[in-house]
């Protein structure tokens, strides 16, 4: 309850928070605990946008990890072979322009 009042009404679901899945957002907050440590290792060296992973769109690339919570559950309907070709300004056609790439990520 302490923890939702300091974040807001936004925090609907804090159960979610430290349940090893990275869905990031409103949860990607120091007083999180960046989500409890779910997206730790999400990225790796490369930068990752925490308001990106659980949008709504399928990012690809790195978001789309075991670490990054298959971007947090926004590319669990994309079956590509590789996975960094989603979202990485090429239009790749096939599997990845499909809804559940959200159109190769949107390029």
């Amino acid at each position: 309850e302490i923890l939702a009042s300091r974040i807001g009404a936004e925090m609907n679901r804090p159960i979610i928070v430290g349940d090893s899945i990275c869905q990031s957002g409103i949860y990607f907050l120091e007083e999180c605990f960046y989500e409890g440590g779910d997206c730790e290792g999400c990225g790796g060296d490369a930068t990752i946008d925490p308001d990106l992973i659980g949008n709504g769109i399928c990012n690809g690339r790195e978001y789309m990890s075991d670490a990054c919570g298959n971007d947090g559950g926004d590319c669990d309907e994309c079956f590509v072979d590789d996975p960094m070709k989603v979202g990485n300004g090429i239009c790749d056609g096939g599997a990845y322009d499909s809804e559940g790439c959200s159109f190769d990520g949107g390029d």
